[in-house]
């Protein structure tokens, strides 16, 4: 301890003023002593704030889970609302419709007569048609009277599902003919002696004040909570800004995750259809069962959160008190444990500033406990620091002659850095020496992912006793990226600070070549699509996937007419078809799907998450495709058609060629049975595979 600094002479307050004009904040604020403080005053808080911590998360996922049931309850009441009030609509249509027979509705004057005479009718829809078999509208009733517009419905899915079905449909939300804005409308066929000869039709507004409003109150709540009506394509029927009617779900931002998380679980609806995640949002959902409608409702997290995080606000403005009351405590207490830290401290900044080994010998602290070894182990690496400088200097001065000698792209690395670079590496990287001797060796990687990846590989190989060996894609300076195989190995294994010495050469056409090689082996050469090795390969990963991955379809496809091409047109024009079908049946599927020539005229295509019911439409659509295929030949246009087989991956197969040879079998049955049909894998069908 220096006495003095207790003595009240002046050269001890000359030295007092001297350290407080040298007394920089930023200086003391990196000291050893705030450090200790703040680490003691973590480990302090730390079981506190983590216990603190803890109650807030559970409190909050209590919260959000009240919060996610009472929206569930809602959006299920305002369903089960809506069904009622769908059905009642549907029993005021058939009500009346039984009221109607062929007679009244081939006269004008009774039909007009009727339905002006029927207050329940018109006030349930906003307005009411009846048309005839052929799609005409007969007429037309409404708040302002009676019309007879010029309208056909004749192409409208749902009367023509009431034609054909003979029973009451719902439809889907379109743009109405005679009323120019988006409606919903309900059709009830009238039946004379079992047969269809008129549709009532009862029609309802969806952009302006309606049942839907009436009923689910469709506006943003006080609390931000935002209500919409969507069908069960995700098209919103109801939603607080009219401009979104007709609309896709997708389209609002509250509810477009939810939306697609609900489109990737299949569009489930059942009265409870559940609740989603959505960034900020409590999102909860309930479908109704008379026409496929769901209620979504989405309340704000935070408007959940809020009286907790006014809690947490307070509690951390207190703790933020406590906390810098024991920092400050325990910085004082601190500075008077360190002060002979002091000494050592100008000690070793005094031997930092010496030249070569002059500072050696200086006088050091002598000391006991901590301080006393930690003067001693500073003297001790000093010296090895300077017998390890003289050493590597002369390496890397034998390293320079053998890396100037060396064909190949040479450097070496220590710490992430380049420090010594051979001329042939410069000029494999397009750089000069200048610009790489002390840069980062990331610098000369494609993607920041490469760099990153490479680290931990390095390490495993170092750690096994084995150099590195892998292919990199590198950067010029010009911005050319290039395949690279890289080689390292450390320069002593024992010390990783020892730095590593790496080569590099361009293998760019060497990973072209292989590249296409491989895609040769898995790919059609006529039309580009996968080949069978391919496609097998491709359903092998479905099938060995988990079962959490399913449902997946395969559909086979074997074209009808095809030979007549080759023996009349020739195998130029069947090469040229089979080409054409390939582009068609890859723009009637999925770009996530798999399409294959399996050989001949046999096709294939592999639908991930699809089911058979799935698959069935979409093979439907590749027939369509084919069968619409219009090849000019040499002054004739050729075509040909499709039989199709459809099987959907179960348990029952035991691997993936059982699965192929269902779908194969499906599309033997199409054939048989005509051409240019899809059929798809049924347990019947099975059965006659298995005993034939």
């Amino acid at each position: 301890m220096d006495a003095d600094l207790f003595t009240d002479d002046a050269p001890a307050r000359s030295r007092w003023h001297e350290r407080l004009a040298a007394w920089h904040p930023q200086q003391w604020l990196g000291t050893l002593k705030l450090r200790l403080a703040a680490g003691v005053l973590v480990a302090l808080l730390a079981g506190m704030a983590w216990s603190a911590w803890q109650m807030q998360r559970l409190a909050a996922d209590e919260l959000l889970a009240q919060a996610q049931a009472r929206e569930q309850r809602e959006a299920q009441r305002t369903a089960a609302v809506i069904g009622r009030r769908l059905a009642e609509l549907q029993r005021t249509l058939a009500l009346v419709a039984a009221q109607m027979p062929p007679a009244l509705v081939a006269d004008p004057a009774r039909l007009e007569a009727f339905l002006v005479g029927q207050p329940v009718l018109l006030s349930a829809f906003h307005y009411v048609n009846v048309a005839g078999r052929d799609g005409r509208l007969l007429i037309s009733v409404d708040d302002n009277g009676v019309s007879r517009p010029q309208v056909s419905i004749a192409d409208r899915p749902h009367f023509r599902r009431a034609l054909a079905e003979r029973r009451a449909q719902v439809s889907d939300p379109l743009p109405g003919r005679v009323a120019g804005e988006p409606v919903v409308v309900f059709a009830q066929p009238l039946l004379a002696d079992g047969e269809v000869h008129a549709v009532l039709l009862g029609v309802l507004r969806l952009a302006s004040r309606d049942l839907l409003a009436d009923l689910a109150e469709v506006r943003s709540d006080d609390d931000g909570t935002i209500v919409v009506i969507t069908d069960d394509h995700g098209t919103i029927l109801a939603h607080p800004q009219r401009a979104m009617v007709l609309r896709s779900l997708a389209d609002e931002p509250r509810l477009a995750s939810a939306y697609l998380q609900w489109e990737a679980e299949a569009r489930p609806l059942q009265r409870d259809a559940g609740h989603w995640q959505q960034a900020g949002e409590v999102v909860a959902m309930g479908g109704e069962g008379v026409a496929g409608w769901h209620v979504w409702r989405a309340a704000p997290r935070a408007q959940q959160l809020a009286p907790l995080a006014d809690a947490a606000a307070t509690a951390l403005r207190r703790s933020a008190g406590i906390a810098a009351a024991l920092a400050a405590l325990l910085v004082g207490f601190l500075a008077w444990q360190l002060r002979p830290l002091r000494q050592l401290e100008r000690r070793a900044q005094r031997l930092l500033h010496a030249d070569g080994h002059a500072g050696a010998d200086d006088d050091w602290p002598v000391a006991d406990g901590e301080i006393g070894r930690l003067a001693r182990t500073l003297r001790h690496v000093w010296a090895e620091r300077s017998q390890m400088e003289a050493f590597n200097t002369e390496v890397l001065a034998k390293l320079r002659s053998v890396m100037a000698a060396a064909p190949v792209g040479l450097c070496f690395t220590r710490h992430g850095r380049f420090e010594l670079v051979s001329a042939q590496l410069c000029h494999l990287l397009g750089r000069s020496e200048r610009d790489l001797v002390g840069q980062p060796t990331q610098l000369i990687f494609a993607s920041n992912e490469d760099y990153l990846a490479l680290g931990p590989q390095v390490a495993a190989a170092f750690a096994r006793g084995e150099p590195y060996v892998g292919e990199w894609q590198m950067l010029r300076a010009d911005g050319q990226v290039f395949w690279a195989r890289l080689r390292g190995r450390p320069v002593d294994a024992a010390d990783p600070g020892a730095g590593t010495i790496w080569s590099l050469n361009d293998i760019s056409d060497q990973v072209q070549a292989r590249e296409q090689l491989e895609r040769a082996a898995l790919h059609d050469a006529l039309t580009g699509v996968a080949n069978r090795k391919g496609f097998e390969a491709a359903m092998a990963r479905v099938f060995a996937a988990p079962a959490t991955q399913r449902p997946a379809s395969v559909v086979m496809i074997d074209l009808d007419h095809f030979k007549p091409i080759n023996d009349t047109a020739g195998h130029a024009a069947g090469d040229a078809m089979l080409v054409a079908v390939a582009q068609a049946i890859g723009g009637a599927v999925r770009t996530s799907d798999v399409v294959a020539r399996l050989g001949g005229d046999e096709f294939a295509v592999l639908l991930p998450r699809c089911t058979q019911a799935q698959a069935v439409v979409v093979a439907e659509k590749v027939r369509k495709a084919i069968r619409d295929i219009a090849l000019p030949w040499q002054g004739r246009t050729l075509g040909v058609g499709a039989s199709l087989g459809v099987a959907e991956l179960s348990d029952v197969h035991a691997d993936p060629a059982q699965w192929l040879a269902d779908a194969d079998d499906a599309c033997y049955v199409a054939k048989r049975s005509g051409r240019g049909a899809v059929r798809e894998r049924s347990a019947a069908l099975r059965l006659v595979h298995n005993e034939g």
